[in-house]
């Protein structure tokens, strides 16, 4: 399996494809053995794509302390750097939105093309739902909390009206959680990811950014909003806007998503 062994921490990740590079960011919890994920998109069709787990998740490790946004861009730059990468195409999603708006801020050499997906600055942008609120309820409760949030049409009346579906809809969230829910460190290691997202705020140097740039939203998404999404768009010098139709997971709702992206950023190759 690979591994960038950093002098931070080690880091799993995955290459596939060929063509222009393309790293990929995804949002918390994300890991690379739950399915669909980056290289079940049509991404690696167009692009050699380069992901990977995030500190505290997945297979990559686990450090037993706090952790912070600054953490998770300095491991972006170290990983880029053991896979020899200079420069490449970023997509973030979610919490790897925000990352990635750190790194094309503090690092722009490093980056060609920008897509941010279902993201917020933070600060006086406003910022994603407050995940941290929820870690400590009971598991059922917090997952039919999330049904909701992460896409509006799917709130309590409709999980009223379609009780079978909901429980299939918990069940594949659980299934996709099970193997960080096992091992040493696992859910510390989302909760300590969840706090360092509390902590996001791009708002006021977000004119900083000088990669061509696509913000995406969800039309249904709860989670990140189009208000705040939309004044993420507006902050970005030249930046590009696309509504989908979905919820916080429109990149696997949407068809038109991910084409919309690979059109985007192969225009600018």
């Amino acid at each position: 399996m690979p591994y960038a062994d950093t002098k931070q921490i080690k880091i799993y990740y995955e290459l596939a494809g060929r063509g222009p590079r393309l790293l990929f960011i995804g949002g918390v919890g994300g890991d690379l053995r739950s399915h669909p994920n980056a290289f079940d998109s049509p991404l690696k069709e167009h692009f050699e794509l380069l992901a990977f787990d995030q500190r505290g998740t997945g297979r990559t490790a686990k450090p037993d302390q706090q952790y912070s946004l600054q953490d998770y861009v300095q491991d972006t730059i170290a990983l880029l750097d053991n896979c020899h990468w200079d420069k490449s195409h970023v997509v973030g999603v979610s919490f790897g939105g925000m990352v990635a708006q750190e790194l094309a801020i503090q690092h722009p050499e490093r980056v060609q093309g920008l897509v941010l997906a279902c993201t917020t600055a933070g600060g006086a942008g406003g910022s994603s739902y407050p995940l941290h609120e929820l870690s400590d309820l009971p598991a059922e409760q917090r997952a039919r909390l999330m049904l909701g949030i992460a896409d509006t049409r799917k709130g309590p009346a409709w999980q009223a009206e379609n009780p079978e579906r909901t429980l299939e809809l918990i069940r594949q969230g659980a299934e996709n959680a099970a193997p960080f829910l096992s091992e040493p460190g696992g859910i510390a290691g989302i909760r300590r990811q969840i706090q360092a997202r509390r902590h996001h705020d791009t708002y006021n140097r977000l004119h900083r950014i000088s990669a061509p740039t696509l913000v995406c939203a969800g039309k249904f998404d709860g989670q990140a909003k189009f208000e705040a999404v939309n004044r993420l768009h507006e902050r970005i010098p030249e930046a590009k806007l696309k509504v989908f139709q979905g919820g916080h997971a429109f990149l696997n709702q949407d068809p038109e998503a991910y084409l919309e992206i690979i059109k985007f950023l192969t225009s600018r190759a």
